[in-house]
Parts: C-alpha cells; structure tokens; sequence
C-alpha cells in the first residue's frame, strides 16, 4: 500500500470573499468547487485548483468567524505551492505590486523557492518544479505558463520526532530520504509513492515550542491520495490493526475520506481521487454555484440562508 502523493490541504479564514479575490485575482487558482463545511453547514468550504481541478492541486478552506492562529508547534506551519523553474521572478514582481510581503528567496532542499503569506497569514511557498503534468485555468489572470501546478511539499513542526517519525514510515509506508537544516530547527525529508515535490512531508523539530491554536492563517488538516474508495477500506484496517483511532471512512460524495491525527499534533486526511468534483457540475462552469451533496440537498433554502454572500 502507497499513498500517492498530497491530495488536498485544508485551511482557514475568517474572510471568504477576501479569500476568494486572493486566490483566483491573485494567485490565479480556480475555484472549483463553492460548497459547505458538511459538519458544519453554516461555513463556507471552497476549493482552489488547477483547470482541471485535478487531485494534488486543491487548496481549501473552511470559513470560520475566528481570530488570527497563534502560531506554533504541533500543526502544519508552510504550504508548498509548485511553480514552473523559470517563474519565480514573475512570481516576485506580481506579489510586489500586490503589497505582499516576500521571506526568503534562495534554493531550499535543493529547489528555487519564494516565501510569503497570503492577507491573512497563511503561510505560503513557491517551489520550483518542473516534474508532472501542468493543467492551467484559461480563465486565469495568471499566464499559463506561471499558474501553480499544485500542491508540495508541506511542511509540519513537531516537538519530537520519533513518535511522528514511527508513524510515517511504519504506518504510512513513507520513505524519509535526506535532512536539511533551518535557523530554527532540523527539518526531515519524508516521500511517498512517487516522490518529488507533490509527494513530500517535510517535518520540522522544535522541541519546547508551543502548541498552535487554531484559527485565520492556519491550517486545519493536510490530506493524501488513495485511488479509490477499496483505497480508504483498506487504509481504515491497516490504522485500525496498528491501534490507530481513526475516523473510519466517511463519504464526503466528492471524494471518500478517513481522518487520524499523527502523535505530533497534525491532523492527516487520507482521501480518494475518485469521483471528483465534476460528479455534480461540468467541468466548464465548476465553483459557479452553492454545490450540496445529496444528504444536504433538502436542506438548501436552509443552508443558503444561513451563508454570509461572497462577492
């Protein structure tokens, strides 16, 4: 059993038409898919991704009425955004005339890379890479040629890394192949299926550093990929006989998905490719409209009522 690589990272905002502008205006991703929090249905859930709003591209978020993230150990703290090699000067130039402040910009585990933070903290990377297929937007502000590929890699804090460590590797047959150092922590290179960017958990010690308090700018859960749905059973049993709580799976009708949270802190989703999110839209007019799963579909005059706009 191998896990293919991310498949979706979910994250939080206090401003969903805020966030919207940034990361279609902005940042050029499409949104694919206008929907709600199935736990909680008066939050927004939106999906960024690429044209084709292909598994490993999705970027999410729950719109939640939260303060800023108290940042800190125990979550996921930088989010890899894979760019053609040839494009982070652009990149540059265009969050420059956003007003966005840069990080560091240099090569990083080997890869060209830029620092920065969306409006409301999110942590970001881009990350040269040229590996994989690349399916642009066409309705994007930004050239085909400089549009995010997708997600990777994706780096989490934790305090030690054994336990965490223990669980990648023996449970999630990751593979950890190299180490790196930053000025605040040693930082340990795990891959899975394929490898390579869109593939990589990279996993930063801090030990004594606080534990992040969730909210606007962080990020709640990271997600892998699994073909199918005969992917998440199977994963279900082999958590359940290492003696791992999980979720169990739930149908979440775009894709099927488990939940567990590793012993560092971070909550991980494994989830199936398959159907995607054209099972209820074309893929022409995707993110156009409130989409509602079947079990919430009588709900909608409800549900609807209960969403603030976004413009």
């Amino acid at each position: 059993m191998e896990l293919q690589g991310i498949h979706h990272l979910t994250a939080i905002t206090a401003n969903a038409s805020g966030n919207k502008r940034f990361y279609t205006e902005t940042l050029g991703l499409r949104l694919v898919k206008k929907t709600v929090n199935q736990d909680d249905t008066s939050a927004w859930h939106l999906f960024y991704a690429d044209g084709l709003a292909s598994p490993g591209t999705d970027i999410t978020f729950f719109d939640w009425p939260t303060g800023p993230e108290r940042r800190g150990s125990r979550s996921v703290v930088c989010t890899g955004l894979r760019v053609a090699p040839d494009s982070l000067d652009w990149w540059a130039d265009r969050l420059r005339k956003a007003g966005l402040a840069q990080g560091d910009r240099g090569v990083l585990d080997g890869r060209a890379s830029l620092e920065f933070e969306d409006p409301e903290g999110q942590r970001l990377r881009l990350v040269a890479d040229a590996a994989g297929p690349a399916h642009p937007w066409h309705g994007s502000p930004v050239p085909p040629e400089h549009q995010i590929r997708g997600l990777g890699p994706v780096t989490l804090s934790v305090n030690d890394l054994a336990p965490t460590r223990r669980v990648l590797e023996t449970v999630m047959n990751m593979r950890e192949v190299r180490a790196y150092d930053l000025a605040d922590a040693a930082v340990h290179v795990f891959e899975m299926g394929p490898g390579g960017a869109a593939a990589e958990v990279h996993v930063a010690v801090h030990p004594g550093l606080q534990r992040a308090r969730q909210g606007a700018g962080g990020v709640h859960h990271v997600a892998f990929r699994t073909p199918d749905a005969q992917g998440i059973r199977a994963w279900a049993e082999r958590l359940a006989a290492q003696g791992i709580q999980s979720s169990g799976e739930i149908e979440r009708y775009y894709f099927r998905s488990l939940y567990f949270r590793e012993p560092g802190g971070t909550l991980f989703e494994i989830a199936s490719d398959t159907p995607g999110f054209t099972v209820d839209e074309p893929l022409d007019s995707l993110g156009e409209r409130l989409s509602l799963p079947p079990f919430l579909e009588p709900q909608r005059a409800r549900i609807e009522a209960g969403l603030k706009p976004i413009d």
